[in-house]
């Protein structure tokens, strides 16, 4: 079989340890290999970083399982030609019972050129999704924080939904507010209304006669503390987000003129 990768290493990486094959060509068809194991700290990675550099290791492959490979990426990264390999491509090994066989045979297939990567963005595409995954999880419990203080009012028979279009906007939150604050009259309450809300007025006050007692203003306060602080961790990944991609944002604004 033809040897494409001279000098590769395979690597089967976990939470604490990554074990290392690597092989080189001492004469055609008969490579030395050699096999290290180290832990997954900064200092033994970077060590094993000057090791391959050291055998002018050309090609590195690992498997995309789990949360193991991306430290050792990082690592790597720029120093050589690094394959992330899908774990159904290579699980059909001879043998593979072993951290040392699995690095053993991954090394093996990258040295005839049998591995296919995965796609990996640089680092800076990289860390722009995780600030967009961040973003989203965080807007996901905002909109969960938001259901649970729903749930709260409704539980003090407060129907504050069922006439504001805007359960967040500022005259429910001014009304929630004065509601914590012990205000219970529908009618100083109902006065906190502001805008097209001010036109409901008659469908306020029996919305905002309410059975609102202490547990619904402990509750209350801090649901809407959290959504505060949600609120303002969302404001500064956005921002950040839009500081990474100010150099782009000639090219995002053609693609949002895309319909769909």
């Amino acid at each position: 079989m033809n040897v494409v990768n001279e000098r590769c290493c395979g690597l089967a990486s976990h939470k604490k340890t990554v074990v290392a094959c690597l092989l080189t060509s001492r004469a055609p068809g008969q490579p030395q290999k050699e096999v290290r194991t180290c832990s997954t700290m900064t200092a033994e990675l970077e060590a094993l970083r000057a090791w391959l550099q050291a055998a002018d290791c050309t090609h590195v492959a690992m498997e995309s399982t789990g949360v193991s490979w991306p430290p050792v990426w990082n690592i790597l990264e720029g120093h050589c030609a690094l394959l992330l390999v899908n774990a159904q491509q290579v699980k059909a090994g001879p043998g593979r019972q072993t951290d040392v066989k699995d690095s053993e045979w991954l090394a093996e297939l990258l040295r005839h050129g049998l591995l296919t990567s995965s796609f990996v963005p640089d680092r800076a595409q990289r860390e722009l999704r995780e600030l967009t995954r961040s973003r989203a999880s965080l807007s996901h419990e905002r909109s969960a924080e938001v259901n649970r203080l729903q749930k709260t009012w409704e539980g003090g028979n407060l129907k504050l939904a069922a006439v504001a279009s805007d359960v967040l906007g500022r005259s429910a939150r001014e009304m929630l507010t004065a509601l914590v604050a012990g205000t219970t009259d529908p009618a100083v309450l109902a006065e906190l209304a502001r805008g097209h809300l001010r036109k409901k007025l008659p469908q306020l006050e029996p919305a905002l006669t309410a059975q609102f007692g202490a547990q619904q203003r402990f509750l209350v306060a801090r649901q809407l503390a959290h959504l505060d602080a949600l609120d303002e961790l969302i404001a500064e990944v956005s921002a950040e987000i839009e500081r990474r991609t100010a150099a782009d944002a000639a090219a995002i604004a053609q693609l949002d003129t895309i319909p769909g």
